[in-house]
C-alpha cells in the first residue's frame, strides 16, 4: 500500500494517508460482499424449484460463492489497514 502523510516527514504528529490505490483496494472487498449478498437474494430461476427439494452442499450457487470467495481474497488492505490503526501509526 502507498502511504503518504498529512505533515511533513520530520513534523510531529505526522499520519498516514491512503492514496487513490489504497481506496480502490478497500473498495473490493465490500464491492465483492455486496454483490455476494445481491445475488443470494435475487439469483432465483425458475429450476430453482426443482432442486429446492434435493439436498446441497452449500445453500448458494456457484455466482455467490465465487464473490465470496474474491470478498474474502481481497481483505489483505483492511488487514493492513487495521494493523496499522492497532499500532498506532
Amino acid at each position: 500500500m502507498t502511504i503518504g502523510t498529512y505533515a511533513a516527514p520530520g513534523e510531529q504528529g505526522a499520519r498516514p494517508m491512503l492514496g487513490a490505490a489504497d481506496w480502490l483496494g478497500l473498495a473490493a472487498t465490500p464491492t465483492f460482499a455486496g454483490l455476494a449478498l445481491i445475488t443470494g437474494l435475487l439469483d432465483r430461476s425458475p429450476q430453482d424449484a426443482l432442486c429446492a427439494a434435493m439436498p446441497t452442499v452449500v445453500p448458494f450457487d456457484g455466482m455467490t460463492l465465487m464473490y465470496l470467495l474474491m470478498g474474502v481474497f481481497h481483505t489483505a488492505p483492511w488487514l493492513r489497514l487495521v494493523a496499522r490503526w492497532r499500532n498506532g501509526v
